[in-house]
């Protein structure tokens, strides 16, 4: 309800217009005129409509109770808006149904940031910053010379029987040493730390310790392979697979691309060593496989050594039910007759087969080759060739490949 209210001051009235929501609860606007009326000290409020017509006054002094005479000639205190809105926690009642108070614009102060907000918004950016620039230079610290524009994968169909197959799957990861049946002699141990390993310009792994070289070991898998681009990319050596036993029937198969990589890496002038998937159970089985490893080899030379191959490619394999002891003996009569034909042995297994199938003691005499798809080296045995991953990138070859670095004894 809008009113219209003359309160008293020292000299007069003034006139100001407010809206009641408890008593006298007013907000004066500064334009209204002052009426001098003497020293009048009642108080007075009308509607302003009545007011421009004569209406009626409503007087209101019991508001203000006149303080008593002290009989002195001395002026009277005026009535100060503070004391008018000392009033103001009185409730009015007679506010109108459809009026509804109105708000008054609130000052918000500005929110300032603390200073351990501040921190952390710089640590954040940072931390980004610095996650963006590893990630942008690691093609530098890695290598970077990978095929550009790899062609797509050549897919080559493989016997179901191939041994190497379904156990491809098998070598990913680092496996827990399981003890062998029978208590062994531990051979020498690594010699290399975790970290005596790094990527050179080409992308393949290193020894900082001592002379390394990388190489790749293949099969019908990569199909046809460009070598003098092979070689190009920084690879020193290749093992040519030349066959296998299926690790069902036992029959022994050359490989599809062996007599085309031989003639090739002899053109490319890239050292080559050997291996045969083996699935042999008995000696007999291991002369027939050197035989048949002899015979695909014919007038062709070795610079590096020659492997049997020997694994349990799935559950259902003619070699499921190996044992530690068999295997030891076929390696070692492998070995030495290899030895007795002028080649250089070398023997192949992966952690879980070196801890259960193999007593390693007794095949020192021989270097080893490790099967452990890390970059990492955690093997707590000496090896000198270390097939670290079946699924690196070789400018020339098209898809994956295995790839090795090979540390010769000093």
């Amino acid at each position: 309800m809008l009113f219209t209210l003359l309160y008293c001051k020292n000299t007069g009235f003034q006139l100001a217009r407010l809206i009641v929501y408890g008593l006298f609860k007013n907000y004066l606007t500064p334009d209204f005129p002052v009426f001098p009326l003497g020293e009048r000290k009642k108080m007075w409020y009308t509607e302003p409509k009545d007011l421009s017509k004569g209406g009626d006054t409503v007087e209101i002094t019991d508001i203000i109770p006149e303080e008593p005479s002290s009989g002195l000639n001395t002026p009277e205190k005026p009535v100060e808006m503070d004391e008018l809105e000392e009033l103001e926690e009185l409730e009015v009642t007679e506010a109108s149904e459809d009026a509804e108070p109105e708000e008054l614009p609130r000052f918000t102060a500005p929110r300032r940031l603390r200073p351990e907000a501040i921190m952390g918004i710089i640590a954040l950016v940072s931390a980004v910053i610095l996650t963006l620039t590893v990630i942008l230079c690691l093609p530098y610290i890695r290598g970077t010379d990978q095929d550009p524009s790899p062609a797509p994968i050549q897919t080559v169909p493989a016997s179901e029987e191939d041994p190497e197959l379904p156990y491809r799957e098998q070598q990913n990861g680092e496996e827990e040493p399981l003890p062998t049946i029978e208590p062994i002699i531990e051979p020498e141990a690594n010699p290399y730390g975790r970290w005596d390993f790094q990527y050179n310009k080409n992308n393949y792994l290193y020894c900082l310790r001592q002379d390394s070289y990388p190489g790749i070991d293949v099969s019908a898998f990569q199909g046809d392979i460009d070598w003098p681009r092979v070689k190009n990319s920084g690879i020193r050596f290749a093992m040519l697979r030349l066959g296998y036993r299926g690790y069902e029937s036992g029959k022994l198969v050359e490989d599809k691309y062996i007599q085309q990589n031989l003639e090739n890496t002899k053109k490319a002038e890239m050292p080559i060593g050997a291996y045969f998937f083996s699935q042999a159970l008995t000696i007999q089985e291991v002369d027939e496989e050197i035989d048949f490893m002899l015979k695909i080899l014919g007038k062709y030379e070795l610079q590096m050594p020659i492997v049997l191959d020997w694994e349990i490619p799935s559950p259902t394999a003619r070699t499921a039910l190996m044992d530690a002891r068999t295997l030891t003996a076929l390696q070692e009569y492998f070995c030495q007759t290899m030895t007795q034909k002028g080649y250089t042995p070398m023997v192949y297994f992966n952690w879980h087969q070196s801890n259960t199938l193999l007593y390693l003691n007794e095949l020192e005499d021989y270097p080893f080759w490790l099967a452990l798809y890390q970059d990492r080296m955690t093997y707590p045995y000496h090896v000198e060739m270390w097939q670290y991953t079946s699924s690196g990138r070789v400018p020339g070859i098209q898809g994956d490949v295995d790839i090795n670095v090979y540390m010769p004894k000093q």
